[in-house]
């Protein structure tokens, strides 16, 4: 498994916005689809709403057919 990268943010985002800020989805149709298929989890537990809020220190995985990415939701100061 790789090491968690760390994406900051500037105080709450939604899942969807963040899936494409941090490069796991290419565009919101992308992420749409990929949060629809179970694909996503936040802090371990899947997620299917798009507008889910991140506050900060949330680990975001998504799961492909060959990988796994992992990414820490941090709030710049």
């Amino acid at each position: 498994m790789n090491d968690i990268e760390t994406i900051e943010v500037s105080g709450t985002i939604r899942l969807g916005q963040f899936l494409k800020l941090a490069g796991l989805a290419e565009s919101g149709a992308q992420a749409r689809d990929v949060i629809a298929e179970g694909d996503v989890e936040v802090d371990g537990s899947i997620e299917t709403r798009r507008g889910r809020q991140l506050h900060g220190g949330e680990v975001v995985t998504v799961h492909s057919e060959s990988e796994e990415l992992r990414v820490r939701v941090a709030v710049a100061e």
